[in-house]
């Protein structure tokens, strides 16, 4: 993606003059002078930076996930490491890592990109682990009407390992079942084995 089409995604409906304002008196609060070299420009560069965080706001994964193609594919879709940044909504501090999407589609496939751009849309919000998890199930369920869907989140917490209680290599994982993902033992088995062994 080139910088113009973050920069463009990123202007939809973010009011970096707000945050702008905000951040200086972020800075006016702490004991370093505003008018340093490194600081001077600093909370343009933060308005900038959470304008780009947070462009998923403005975008429909489902959307994204709409497209297909007629296949006549009944078995098992699985995409693992598919690397996500996040901004943990209770410290506005990065959580990141990876999701791995399993989806039995009945027929109808979606290209492989768009399971990853449904991942970086809904990341780029304001979240949580265990709420992303689910929203990415719930978008590929929409978008792709499978027979089921499983979703498994792994990541680390900057809000665990920079402040509180300071345990970095901490990994949370989440996971969300739909359809014969939860139903099926069988089918959901043979999802989580896959995400674990990577075989």
């Amino acid at each position: 993606m080139t910088l113009t089409q973050i920069e463009s995604r990123a202007d939809s409906g973010i009011d970096r003059e707000r945050i702008k304002h905000a951040m200086e008196e972020i800075v006016a609060a702490i004991p370093i002078d505003p008018d340093e070299e490194g600081i001077r420009d600093t909370p343009r560069r933060v308005a900038d930076m959470y304008a780009e965080l947070f462009a998923g706001l403005a975008e429909d994964p489902v959307e994204v996930l709409s497209t297909g193609f007629e296949e006549g594919h009944d078995e098992m879709v699985i995409a693992r490491d598919i690397t996500f940044y996040s901004m943990c909504e209770h410290h506005f501090l990065p959580f990141y890592g990876v999701a791995h999407i399993g989806y039995t589609p009945r027929g109808r496939i979606v290209g492989i990109s768009k399971l990853a751009r449904a991942v970086e849309i809904l990341a780029r919000r304001p979240q949580v682990q265990e709420r992303l998890t689910a929203q990415i199930a719930d978008a590929v369920a929409e978008g792709t009407n499978p027979s089921g869907v499983g979703v498994v989140v792994e990541a680390e917490h900057l809000c665990m390992a920079m402040r509180g209680i300071q345990k970095p290599g901490t990994k949370i994982l989440t996971s969300v079942n739909r359809g014969c993902f939860r139903d099926d033992s069988r089918t959901r088995a043979e999802f989580l084995g896959f995400v674990r062994n990577g075989q």
